[in-house]
């Protein structure tokens, strides 16, 4: 006699980690990031609050929207070099700096603007990953500097940084009291999120 349980569930990005996930659920991860943040700061309606660090030793919502960016920085040119070009020396590329005046920029600018920066990043680094088949996310770029690095690879550091920076973001928003007033979806906890999208797994 066989024994059934009920229909299988769903395996969802709260179950499994991203060097399971197969290309295209790791671009619709990399694309949620940006709806995320969305989500919880946009309805925010003291956004002051979002430049407050809840003690001195822990980031403020907007430093961590500015690790994301710098992350995004960092990575994305690796990845159209190695997107774009056989075989590409990384050693190449010039490394991220900010200057003087973007510094002066950032401090004044809110968390919002931050994000869109961060934001429009993102959009390039989707667009060049949505371009590429299946078998170019396994070319490789050479470094003596650093290492050498597999594109696909690159594509799982972000997620899992963004991963990382999203659980210190939602844990600050309680924190600071910028989630008072809002609606329920606007709260929505960054587990639970995960726990909505349907994910496909490598084979």
């Amino acid at each position: 006699m066989i024994i059934t349980t009920g229909p299988a569930q769903k395996v969802t990005a709260a179950d499994v980690p991203v060097s399971r996930l197969d290309n295209d659920s790791l671009i619709v991860r990399l694309h949620y990031t940006v709806n995320h943040l969305s989500r919880w700061l946009t309805p925010v309606h003291n956004r002051a609050l979002l430049d407050r660090s809840v003690f001195r030793s822990e980031p403020s919502v907007k430093e961590l929207l500015a690790e994301l960016r710098d992350e995004e920085l960092r990575i994305f040119p690796k990845m159209y070099l190695i997107g774009t070009q056989p075989d590409p020396n990384l050693d190449r590329l010039p490394p991220v700096t900010r200057t003087a005046q973007e510094e002066r920029w950032e401090t004044f600018a809110s968390a919002l603007s931050v994000m869109a920066e961060f934001r429009r990043l993102r959009q390039s680094t989707l667009s060049l990953l949505r371009g590429l088949p299946d078998n170019a996310w396994q070319r490789f770029g050479t470094s003596r500097i650093e290492h050498d690095w597999v594109l696909r690879d690159l594509a799982e550091v972000l997620a899992n940084n963004d991963i990382r920076v999203l659980a210190q973001i939602d844990t600050t928003l309680d924190k600071i009291g910028a989630r008072e007033g809002l609606s329920p979806a606007a709260c929505t906890h960054l587990d639970e999120l995960l726990r909505m999208t349907p994910v496909s797994l490598r084979s």
